[in-house]
């Protein structure tokens, strides 16, 4: 393996990163149009149109017969439709700022999981350095709202099942990975989010009694910006490249990457936001990076899951 090689999968997650941390500009004001599942539905479908796409154009290859997506659907149900129906839900009872906390200890979840399924054993290092990445999430988002706001149970429990949805995400697609390339795990994520999604639209507008309500919105130029990026990047892209991530290291080391969207985001409203730093953001913005860092760094090597992916047919 070349170093380029052996460093690709680290350059992956950052890419990851910063395309889910500018994904929030988006989706803000594409909920100024939509409601969260119709966003959902229109924002896979697109995930769809553009993988369809470059298929017949013959840009990539993907091979995926109905056993693979008997194989591949409990992953499809972790990521995208019980994390982010759980996600939405969980937010919506309680407040944006608790549910960031709770969201962040999906890490945490993440190498118990992996110890229990997969014998990925974290070391001591690697959970102090977890602990850090955590707490800088919950500390940034802490002090950002000054004070935890909006606790409900049922909310708590909603984003309870989150957690444990993105955590099983992160192993299952680890799993997945030894058979299956990242392009085909993409590709069936992407078809049963569009499905799912777009079913429970319609149905929402036909129990209101207004199906027109569906295209609507899709007059909007600013709606379509948004469902470009959220379909193309936020979700092709970044979930092939977290994919790619977690074919080749530890579902440890790449569920922490996930929280350097908290950096990302913070970084995006100061440069097209203006929006202002605080002191509290270097600290926790530190912790972050040290967390990623010393969790990939003091992970130990296994020949066990060094199997190379890239032989697999696509």
């Amino acid at each position: 393996m070349t170093n380029f090689s052996r460093y690709l999968p680290y350059i992956a997650g950052i890419g990851v990163a910063l395309t889910w941390g500018m994904s929030f500009t988006f989706t803000r004001g594409a909920l100024d149009h939509l409601p969260p599942f119709h966003l959902l539905g229109l924002r896979f479908a697109m995930a769809v149109f553009a993988m369809a796409l470059l298929r017949v154009m013959g840009i990539i290859k993907i091979k995926v017969t109905p056993a693979d997506y008997v194989y591949l659907f409990p992953l499809a149900l972790f990521q995208p439709i019980l994390y982010f129906s759980a996600e939405t839900t969980g937010i919506l009872l309680t407040s944006a700022s608790y549910s960031g906390m709770m969201i962040a200890v999906i890490p945490i979840f993440v190498a118990i999981f992996a110890a229990l399924i997969l014998k990925e054993y974290p070391n001591r290092a690697q959970l102090i350095f977890i602990i850090a990445s955590v707490s800088g999430v919950i500390f940034i988002v802490y002090m950002d709202a000054q004070a935890i706001i909006g606790v409900n149970p049922i909310g708590t429990l909603f984003l309870m099942v989150a957690v444990m949805a993105g955590a099983g995400y992160n192993i299952a697609s680890r799993k997945a990975s030894f058979n299956h390339p990242p392009l085909r795990t993409t590709w069936v994520m992407m078809v049963v989010g569009a499905v799912v999604f777009n079913l429970i639209t319609i149905g929402q507008h036909l129990a209101a009694g207004s199906l027109e309500a569906f295209i609507a919105p899709m007059q909007k130029m600013e709606v379509w910006t948004a469902i470009l990026y959220l379909g193309v990047f936020s979700s092709v892209g970044a979930f092939f490249m977290y994919n790619f991530v977690l074919s080749k290291i530890t579902a440890t080391q790449g569920s922490v990457f996930a929280n350097l969207v908290t950096v990302i985001a913070i970084a995006g409203g100061v440069i097209f936001r203006g929006e202002t730093v605080f002191w509290y953001h270097l600290i926790g913005t530190a912790a972050i990076l040290a967390g990623v860092w010393g969790t990939n760094y003091f992970a130990p090597t296994s020949k066990r899951y060094r199997k190379n992916n890239s032989q697999l047919d696509p």
